[in-house]
C-alpha cells in the first residue's frame, strides 16, 4: 500500500452509490476530528494480500512483527465489497482499542484494529468517533 496523488473527494464520488451516502457522512466526521491531520488516498495491495483503497488520516510509523516500522495511517476508511470498514490504529491497556470497546459500538465485525458494518445505521456513530479521538491523541 502507498500514498497516492488522488483526491480523496473524488475517490468517494466513485464509490457504489449504495455505500457513497455513508462513506461521504463518515469521512466528514471522522475529517472533523482529524481536522489538521493529513487526509490521503492510499491503495495498493494490503498486508491480507486483497486490492484496497483506503482513505488514511494523520500519519503513523507501524512496527512490523519482523521488525522495523512502515509508514502507515492513525485512522483509516475503507469501501469493501460487502461493508464499510473504520481501521483505528490505537491502543489503551495494551489491547486494541477497536477491541476494547466493541460492546459499544453496535453491529459491527470487530478485527484487531478494524470495525466493519453494513451501513452507518448500525453502528454508534458517537462510540467509533470516540476511537478516532483516542487514535487522534496517541499520533503526532
Amino acid at each position: 500500500m502507498q500514498k497516492t496523488g488522488t483526491d480523496p473527494d473524488a475517490y468517494l464520488t466513485t464509490l457504489p452509490e449504495r455505500f457513497r451516502d455513508d462513506a461521504v457522512r463518515l469521512d466528514g466526521a471522522i475529517s472533523e476530528v482529524m481536522a489538521g491531520r493529513s487526509r490521503v488516498l492510499w491503495e495498493g495491495v494490503s498486508w491480507g494480500g486483497t486490492d484496497q483503497r483506503i482513505i488514511g488520516y494523520g500519519d503513523l510509523l507501524q512496527a512490523r512483527p519482523r521488525g522495523g516500522s512502515v509508514e502507515w495511517f492513525a485512522v483509516g476508511l475503507a469501501v469493501q465489497q460487502n461493508y464499510l470498514s473504520v481501521y483505528v490504529n490505537a491502543v489503551e491497556d495494551d489491547q486494541p482499542v477497536a477491541q476494547k470497546y466493541a460492546h459499544t459500538l453496535g453491529r459491527a465485525k470487530i478485527g484487531s484494529s478494524s470495525v466493519g458494518f453494513k451501513a452507518l445505521a448500525d453502528i454508534d456513530l458517537d462510540a467509533l468517533l470516540h476511537l478516532v479521538r483516542i487514535a487522534r491523541d496517541q499520533t503526532a
